[in-house]
């Protein structure tokens, strides 16, 4: 076999391993694990997921019920697409990255409803694992706060909010809506 058949064939391989296992591959970067997590969440692969929070199969309660009410949350749109717009760290400490995700859920008749996230991150043995909600400590939660003040005033964060806003203009009662299918 030549060099490229070679070289081509160990890249599949390498693709077909991080595609198949885990979170989806994501764990090389703090932006990297969010992503695969809004994926997932798309999804509904709970068991990547919960791989994306680094709690293979040990996830507390209260996480399990965090996971269900996203997951549940998703599903309500009635999204056909997920369309990620823009992820990046917002801070870093020793501990952890604070790392936002704008993304639209993409319905058949192509609307996009816009959302926003941001997430805590941590380095666990190389790998990078999303912090669940239960263990951000008041530290963490104090500075998130600090630094989510600044992100509102990004350009990334106005794109969001001015497509949120149109999006609500164009579509009134949609909120109530969903909140319905939720309630």
């Amino acid at each position: 076999m030549n060099k490229i058949k070679k070289s081509l064939l160990a890249l599949m391989v390498t693709l077909l391993v991080f595609g198949m296992t885990g979170c989806g591959g994501g764990h090389a970067n703090p932006t990297g694990i969010v992503k695969s997590l809004i994926e997932n969440y798309f999804e509904g692969k709970e068991k990547k997921i919960r791989d994306c929070y680094g709690k293979k199969d040990d996830a507390s309660e209260d996480l399990q019920k965090e996971i269900q009410a996203m997951i549940s949350y998703i599903k309500a749109h009635e999204a056909a697409k997920l369309k990620i717009v823009d992820c990046k760290a917002l801070s870093e400490t020793d501990s952890y990255t604070y790392v936002y995700i704008t993304y639209n859920l993409v319905m058949e008749d192509e609307k996009e409803f816009p959302c926003v996230g941001t997430y805590m991150v941590k380095e666990v043995d190389r790998k990078y694992y999303v912090v669940p909600t239960g263990e951000v400590t008041a530290e963490m939660s104090a500075q998130a706060i600090t630094d989510y003040e600044e992100f509102m005033t990004t350009d990334a964060y106005k794109e969001y909010r001015r497509a949120y806003d149109t999006f609500i203009k164009e579509h009134p009662g949609y909120e109530e809506k969903i909140a319905g299918k939720l309630g």
